[in-house]
This record gives C-alpha cells, structure tokens and sequence, in this order.
C-alpha cells in the first residue's frame, strides 16, 4: 500500500484563518440590529482561536480540518466535544449504535478552548445533539467554579446563536485520584451547571461522577496515570448516557 505524504499543517494555516474570518464577518453582517444594543460584559472572548502551527492543540485541530475536507460535514449527527475523557472514548460507534456519532474531543481542552473553536468543532456540523465534556482542566489550571459554570453559560450562548435548539448533554465533571484534591470544587461546579439545566429545555445535566464513587473514594475504573478511565469508566459513561440518547422522544435540533 502507497503511504501519501501528509500535508504540511502550515500549508492549511492560511487557509483556517481565511475561513474564520469569513464566518465572523457573516456572521455580524446578518445581525445589524445588534449594532446599536450594549454587549454584555464578560471576561471571557469568544473570538476564534487563530489557527496555526503554534495554536493550541494545533495538531488535533488540523487533524479534525482535514478529516472534514475529505469526508463533507452532514447535519444532524451527535457531536461529542470537550476535552481527553471525549477523546479517548475509542467506541463511541459501539456504544452508541446508530447515532451517527463524530468524536470531536481534544487535548487537555478547557471550556476556553471548545469556545476558540467552536465553529471548527461544531457550527459546520450542525449537530442534531451535543455530548459535552469540559470544565474539569479549567479547575485545574486554577479556574474557580463560577469560572467554569461562566464559561459554559458562554458556550451556551453561542450554542443559541450559531446552531439554534441544538440540546446540551452536560457530562459533570468527573472524580478521579490524580486529582482527588479537586472534588470539593468539581461538585460545586458541577452543581452551578446542574441549577442552570433547571432553568433550560436545550441542557440536561448527565451525573457521571456519582457512578463512579466507590463512598467517598474513586472506584478503580483508571488507567496507569489514575486520571483517564479505563473500559470500566467508558462503561459507566455508556450505561449512564445511553438511555437519555436512545429515547426517541429526547429533544433534538428543529429540523433533524
């Protein structure tokens, strides 16, 4: 078999950041009523990451652009995005059969990341449903948990604005022994977003991190680093998720 040469990721740099460019500006083009209405204050940009060879998880990012030129996005799949957890979910065809699932996890990804490139990850496929996993690297690297609940209220509102009805899936942040110190903070986050999935028909709040306490202590579901789940964390995952995904009157995007 004839191995082909891969593309340089500089070569396709160019090329990223004209498409985001172009977004942008359609977008704002389409919505002059905007124009004269104060913007919110926030700390937290919702500007696109530009894309090159130095960008964060550049080459995840190129991986995902190129798999997206060689087979064309399609509407109305379900798009799992977020951080490593998403991205090591190897099965995800096995575990959930028929969804026409897209893995579109990457890195130590925090909530900041997902939203740089949102329209990479998401806008372009429309996603019937989005399974979303971040928030956990965001406690990590020192973000409080009103940082995190802010952050995914801003990933939620560019969700309204650029997909439309598309429900939410929020995984909680999960428990682990790396990072056991964190359990305080990642329960109060994860109680922040459960209030606001309260409050929305288009996000439901998906408790993985009770499943996977053994009392007060992690079940043994990790591999060596004791931070990434095993096939016994995946499963968990899958019996916990399954039901809500397999139900045919779950809420969907309008029009899938």
């Amino acid at each position: 078999m004839t191995m082909r040469k891969r593309p340089s990721i500089r070569g396709f740099a160019a090329a990223l950041i004209s498409l985001t460019m172009t977004a942008a500006c359609a977008t704002a083009q389409t919505s002059p009523a905007q124009e004269s209405a104060p913007e919110p204050v926030s700390s937290i940009s919702t500007a696109p990451i530009a894309f090159g060879p130095d960008a964060p998880f550049a080459t995840e990012i190129y991986n995902f652009f190129v798999q997206d030129e060689v087979f064309t996005p399609t509407a109305c799949r379900t798009v799992f995005t977020g951080s490593s957890s998403i991205r090591f979910w190897f099965d995800l065809d096995d575990d959930f059969p028929g969804l026409n699932a897209l893995n579109r996890g990457f890195g130590g990804s925090e909530i900041t990341h997902v939203i740089g490139y949102f329209d990479f990850l998401l806008t372009k496929h429309q996603p019937r449903e989005i399974i979303f996993y971040a928030g956990e690297n965001d406690l990590n690297a020192g973000a409080s948990p009103e940082d995190v609940a802010e952050r995914f209220s801003v990933f939620m509102d560019m969700k309204n604005e650029r997909i439309g009805d598309s429900p939410v899936y929020f995984l909680s942040i999960k428990p682990s022994f790396a990072r056991v110190s964190e359990l305080g903070a990642q329960t109060e986050a994860n109680a922040l977003i459960k209030a606001a999935a309260e409050t929305r028909d288009d996000l439901i709040f998906v408790d993985i991190a009770a499943p996977m306490m053994d009392g007060d202590t992690p079940k043994r579901i990790f591999i060596s680093d004791q931070l990434h789940m095993n096939l016994a964390g995946y499963e968990i995952w899958t019996e916990t998720l399954g039901p809500l995904l397999s139900d045919p009157n779950r809420p969907k995007r309008s029009g899938c």
